[in-house]
């Protein structure tokens, strides 16, 4: 299997796991969207807390030139932490939240 196929696997593997975590509230749900066509994957929060509607990104997760960009990480769980777990080398992980004059000082890549 090549590289990209391989981090596409473990990308949607990673955030159906983390969809399939209990969200803060019965009236919020955890949905994955995945757009290969894109390579833009993600987990989104989805509902009500209370009167106010809540709508956004847990985790934002893209392939850019072979590398896996962590666009968002609204988690308590690393998410570039995991992608390592996952066997994603640190090289090829860009922290895309940071500014670019900031990742190279960081333990990824920097684009």
């Amino acid at each position: 299997m090549d590289t990209l196929n391989r981090y596409r696997e473990v990308i949607e593997k990673l955030l159906t796991n983390i969809a399939q975590l209990s969200p803060p509230s019965a009236s919020i749900e955890y949905k994955t969207l995945f757009d290969r066509a894109a390579d833009s994957y993600a987990v989104i929060a989805l509902g009500w807390d209370r009167a106010r509607r809540v709508h956004h990104f847990l985790v934002h997760l893209e392939l850019i030139n072979s590398e896996v960009w962590v666009q968002e990480d609204n988690t308590d769980l690393a998410i570039a932490e995991e992608l390592e777990r996952a066997g994603v080398p640190k090289s090829d992980i860009v922290l895309g939240f940071h500014p670019p004059d900031v990742r190279p000082y960081t333990d990824y890549a920097a684009a």
